[in-house]
């Protein structure tokens, strides 16, 4: 019978388990807390040494986060069971992430509003565009995902914006989209749409305040650039 490697056959003292009693979860490595969720190893390596090859194949958390059940499988050791776990372990740190920022949060700056979409729209493979409804407090509302696809005037229709907006009674909005290449620098279909939802703001008297193209940890305000 073959038998994997378990946590409780890694040595006392080598045990992150153990390590997290004694210290707590922060001084351990992301090796050591991969190990924790892995549980076991295979028969020929330890649970500590496939969390290694798991940090080594993806260049640490981040690109693991981003990966497939498939991609993850290619790893040697792991099978659907502990893909599913670290998906599902990822998925909540980005919702108690979200979360964070959602109990009324208040947008006073460009950054402010970068910060709260950043972790979210980054790293997706297509171009999402993205609407906060705002009431006088400038405090978050409602987000919703507008539209998802290349961005051009005649898609991303005011009316699906703002009827969203008079839904939410909200008294501003901001706009975000994502450039999946990581260069958040506006093209001209960028500047195109948002003068259009700025003018039709006016009109209905819903201030369209900031559009802000997401890149990979950059951004750019088109408000700040006098682009709308």
């Amino acid at each position: 019978m073959v038998k994997n490697i378990m946590m409780k056959d890694v040595p006392n003292g080598d045990r992150p388990r153990e390590r997290l009693i004694r210290e707590g979860a922060s001084v351990l490595s992301n090796q050591e807390l991969l190990a924790i969720l892995l549980q076991s190893g295979t028969r020929n390596q330890s649970v500590m040494q496939l969390a290694g090859r798991l940090v080594s194949q993806f260049n640490g958390l981040e690109q693991l986060r981003e990966a497939s059940i498939e991609e993850m499988k290619q790893v040697k050791g792991v099978g659907a069971a502990k893909a599913v776990l670290l998906l599902a372990v990822f998925e909540i740190g980005r919702r108690m992430n979200q979360k964070a920022h959602d109990s009324r949060y208040a947008i006073r700056s460009p950054e402010d509003g970068a910060d709260y979409v950043m972790e979210e729209m980054r790293t997706l493979k297509q171009e999402h565009f993205v609407a906060l409804f705002l009431n006088t407090k400038n405090q978050v509302l409602h987000k919703c995902t507008i539209f998802v696809g290349s961005l051009n005037a005649s898609i991303v229709h005011p009316r699906e914006v703002f009827k969203e907006a008079v839904r939410q009674s909200a008294a501003s909005i901001i706009c975000f989209h994502n450039h999946p290449s990581g260069d958040p620098t506006p093209s001209k279909e960028d500047i195109d749409v948002t003068r259009r939802l700025a003018s039709c703001g006016k009109m209905l008297g819903v201030d369209v305040l900031d559009h802000i193209v997401i890149g990979d940890r950059r951004f750019v305000s088109l408000k700040q650039k006098g682009l709308m």
